[in-house]
């Protein structure tokens, strides 16, 4: 059986040097390269969501790959495909990056430039133990295989426009409905969720900052669960320690609540830091949310622009979520969606603060009336984004897409004018 190989390379020679020399090895089928990190993870994806046998046994990443660092993204393909074995391509031949490579999840390393007998003998060893894993998994192992949860970030474009109120209700929703959910805080200095949902806490984040190797049993611990069966992972309750989470253990945080959970929520609030901005990269989809009005608009349009210089994500794969909203506002959703250039959820949430104040006062917004417009739109948004299991007849009766009172969508907008 030839040996599937799939090059992560963003240099244009090195892709070519590269395939030539694979497309050389005995028993090799290497197939189309891809570009980007962004583009691998799709990828492997797509085809661990048909079967892990159509996964390629071995990935070979360059070291210039990007945007996501070449040894975060090893160890993102270790925790989301087990199965695959990863072969670093890298100048530097040191003891010191060869350990850290093999901390990270890789099977291997080949120094540039490259080897015919080296990269032939790595690849070779580490489609044996790709194939060894299979039939392991085969087996019945209790090793996850799935594609990962689907993490959702939600981004406030400035104080108090309901950013952790989102997050909450969503993560609710998704859970209700029953799929396994985490819901986490990484608003590291002013996070609210634990004070939304009167949780008194000992473990946050930042105990999961310094660990290298996040096990079951390491999440199991620092998690909160819930009487609604979330899975809180919480901030610190001394903010200045928030610092401890760097970008690249927000990475390892989010790559391991994703492998555990079907649903991963992550309130970023509306200041950016390098962890926020790690998550929003790696989600699956990334809310940004606004009020109808000047300010809040403006700050929307300045956070997309600021996260595309970063280049942590474009503004086409960013949805504003209008919270507040009513038929009477001067701002409406299609100009919000104009000024920023991304897209906008078809369901808004209305205002409607006197049917919150007694549950966030209490800390027990997760009690919040079924009837409640506002929890009506947010479950809403939670289907409209794919959140939830929802069968058909609920779908019909609008379950979790929200009654009239409950959201305002595009399409209503365009039939009642508004």
């Amino acid at each position: 059986m030839p040996t599937r190989i799939l090059p992560a390379v963003g240099d244009a020679d090195a892709v070519r040097s590269i395939t030539t020399l694979l497309s050389q090895l005995p028993d090799a089928e290497p197939v189309a390269p891809v570009v980007d990190s962004t583009q691998l993870i799709d990828t492997l994806a797509r085809l661990a969501a048909e079967s892990v046998d159509e996964l390629p046994e071995v990935v070979v990443v360059h070291e210039r790959i990007g945007p996501v660092p070449a040894l975060e993204l090893i160890r993102e393909v270790a925790l989301r495909f087990p199965a695959v074995g990863v072969i670093l391509v890298t100048s530097d031949a040191s003891p010191g990056l060869f350990q850290a490579a093999m901390d990270y999840g890789a099977r291997g390393l080949v120094a540039l430039p490259l080897s015919y007998e080296e990269l032939a003998s790595r690849v070779q060893a580490v489609a044996q133990w790709s194939v060894g894993v299979r039939r392991h998994l085969g087996a019945g192992g209790d090793v996850f295989t799935g594609v990962g949860g689907t993490v959702v970030t939600v981004s406030g474009s400035k104080g108090g426009v309901g950013a952790t109120l989102t997050a909450i209700q969503l993560a609710l929703a998704a859970q209700a409905s029953g799929r396994s959910t985490a819901l986490v805080d990484m608003d590291l200095q002013t996070g609210d969720i634990a004070s939304y949902l009167d949780v008194q806490f000992r473990r946050s984040v930042v105990d999961l900052a310094a660990i290298t190797d996040i096990s079951p049993r390491v999440l199991a611990d620092a998690v909160f669960r819930h009487d609604t069966g979330l899975a809180l992972l919480l901030a610190p309750a001394e903010g200045e320690r928030g610092e401890d989470v760097t970008d690249r253990a927000a990475r390892q945080i989010v790559s391991a609540l994703r492998s555990r959970y079907e649903v991963v929520v992550i309130d970023c609030g509306a200041q950016l830091s390098g962890a926020g901005a790690a998550a929003v990269e790696m989600a699956d989809r990334a809310l940004l949310i606004t009020t109808p009005d000047v300010v809040a608009v403006r700050g929307a349009k300045r956070a997309v622009r600021m996260w595309d210089r970063l280049q942590i994500r474009k503004a086409e794969e960013t949805t504003v979520v209008v919270n507040r909203y009513s038929r009477g506002t001067e701002i409406q959703p299609p100009l919000i969606q104009k000024i920023t250039g991304t897209a906008v959820a078809a369901t808004a949430v209305p205002a409607n603060f006197k049917e919150l104040q007694s549950v966030v006062d209490a800390g027990r917004v997760h009690e919040l009336e079924s009837k409640s417009a506002v929890k009506q739109a947010l479950w809403g948004l939670a289907g409209e984004l794919g959140l939830v299991k929802v069968s058909e007849g609920a779908q019909k009766a609008g379950r979790f897409r929200g009654g009239e009172r409950g959201s305002a969508s595009f399409r209503r907008r365009k039939d009642g004018g508004g």
